[in-house]
């Protein structure tokens, strides 16, 4: 069993030392939609009022979680804690101040935890850990959506004691649709790396047999083919001629053989009886 164990281990195998995709998409998705959540909480502006009949028609009132802004359209002066219990008093606002901090520190916990389950250096990353960070992520981002889309779906209703005409919703209610979309996006996708999907993709790995291909089937031995010798060889027939006939056969050729250098200085054959010739000398 240990050494079946062993070879599942050894199936797929990283490809490189890079930080995969996916956990790099949730590092940079969480902390983008951390900023946008905290803007969203601290921000007065869930939504605006306007059109007062007792009050300038340029006038805005700004409603947050935590405070209500009294602004001009005129001016880009701003005059911050107003008091309004009746609309504080309303169950939203306190479930939403709740879930928004609740969110906050989700998402912070997540990336610490993300942070030493991604690092680069190591051999492998730490999936357990890079999965329980993008679950975290994941639910911080739940957190930041439901009050928010609570709070757009009873927007009219929420009481106050301003009586207005015009109800608006402010750029918080925005901004925290994007920043809990972030963090869910961003939170899934880390969480994928509990599992090997799409070919390995997911983790930067390939399967052993792509990594290795032909190396792991068995080398073929090369075909030897026999190239004919350039050199001649002296058959044994050749070497029991006698040496007098070797001369006569060397002498059966087409071309005329070179001189020896006893006939080129002069010395001649005492065994030879003709007369010599010009071409002899």
């Amino acid at each position: 069993m240990q050494s079946n164990f062993r070879r599942n281990e050894r199936e797929w195998v990283r490809t490189s030392m890079r930080t995969p995709g996916i956990l790099i998409f949730g590092m940079v998705m969480a902390p983008c939609g951390w900023i946008l959540n905290l803007v969203t909480t601290v921000a007065p502006n869930w939504r605006t009022l306007q059109g007062f009949t007792n009050l300038p028609p340029d006038r805005v009132y700004e409603q947050g979680i935590f405070d209500i802004c009294i602004a001009s359209t005129a001016t880009e002066r701003q005059q911050c804690n107003q008091q309004d219990t009746a609309y504080f008093s309303n169950n939203i606002i306190n479930i939403a101040k709740g879930m928004m901090l609740a969110s906050l520190i989700v998402t912070l916990i997540g990336i610490a935890l993300a942070i030493p389950g991604v690092r680069c250096w190591r051999t492998r990353p730490q999936w357990t850990i890079c999965t329980i960070a993008g679950v975290l992520i994941f639910c911080s981002g739940v957190l930041t959506i439901i009050p928010v889309a609570w709070y757009t779906h009873i927007l009219s209703d929420i009481t106050s004691n301003t009586q207005r005409i015009d109800v608006r919703v402010g750029y918080c209610i925005v901004l925290g649709y994007i920043g809990g979309i972030f963090e869910v996006l961003g939170g899934f996708v880390m969480a994928l790396g509990c599992c090997r999907c799409c070919g390995g993709k997911n983790r930067g790995e390939r399967p052993i047999e792509q990594v290795l291909g032909s190396r792991s089937q068995p080398q073929r031995t090369p075909r030897r083919v026999d190239v004919p010798s350039l050199t001649p060889t002296r058959s044994g027939a050749a070497s029991s001629i006698p040496e007098s006939n070797r001369y006569s056969l060397d002498d059966d050729v087409s071309f005329p053989r070179a001189k020896s250098p006893a006939a080129r200085s002069g010395i001649s054959n005492p065994s030879f009886n003709g007369k010599p010739y010009d071409a002899d000398l």
